[in-house]
């Protein structure tokens, strides 16, 4: 169909790359603990909103741009990089909401850094959060063209049949997360010493991932 190859084991491929954790999970553990499970699934669908960005430039072939130029590949790089240190650094640091709401009342300011998103600030966080990923970018260069036919007449649209099916099973696995770190979120809501610490763990982990985003090579 539209010259796709060997779709079997590109759903299997798919499979088995969604379920290795990266940014994106840790992303949609951080917020799912922050503020549950609506809050995951959100940041889960912004996700896949950049997944859908990034299957468009594949199959116009901007991807293949960005992934030939070392300049752009390093520009996306440092700024995806930089983007997860502050989001792990503002949960590491984050005061527990009640605490945090009541200081910015009392000195008659916005809520403070560690309050609740708003569902659109969910969306754009992870949308960016996978946007800024040049791992991402040379995935898609890299791995989806193994799956078309280099005869296919139809090349673009094999190129979005496979984007859409990535987004779909990327969408699943990720509702699936958000849902599980939500309950855990839920279970120890009435804990906030211990809430604390998980906001802390994700943080560092986001901080990590970041610093390995900022040197990772082509």
């Amino acid at each position: 169909m539209f010259g796709i190859t060997h779709f079997g084991f590109f759903v299997v491929a798919v499979f088995l790359l969604n379920v290795t954790p990266g940014p994106d999970t840790a992303y949609i553990v951080g917020r799912s603990v922050a503020q549950g499970r609506g809050a995951g699934l959100m940041s889960a669908l912004g996700i896949s909103a950049g997944c859908c960005v990034h299957s468009l430039a594949c199959a116009f072939g901007l991807t293949a741009l960005l992934a030939a130029s070392a300049t752009a590949f390093t520009v996306i790089k440092f700024v995806g990089a930089l983007y997860l240190v502050y989001l792990g650094v503002r949960l590491i640091f984050a005061k527990p909401a009640a605490e945090a709401d009541a200081a910015a009342a009392a000195a008659g300011k916005p809520l403070a850094a560690g309050a609740p998103k708003s569902l659109r600030q969910l969306f754009l966080q992870g949308f960016w959060t996978n946007v800024l990923n040049p791992k991402v970018v040379l995935f898609f260069v890299s791995f989806f063209p193994q799956f078309v036919s280099t005869g296919s007449d139809h090349k673009a649209l094999a190129f979005l049949t496979l984007g859409a099916v990535f987004v779909l099973m990327s969408m699943v696995w990720n509702s699936f997360v958000a849902y599980i770190a939500g309950s855990v979120t839920k279970r120890f809501s009435g804990k906030p010493g211990v809430k604390r610490w998980l906001d802390r763990g994700v943080g560092s982990a986001f901080v990590g991932l970041g610093v390995k985003l900022a040197t990772a090579s082509r």
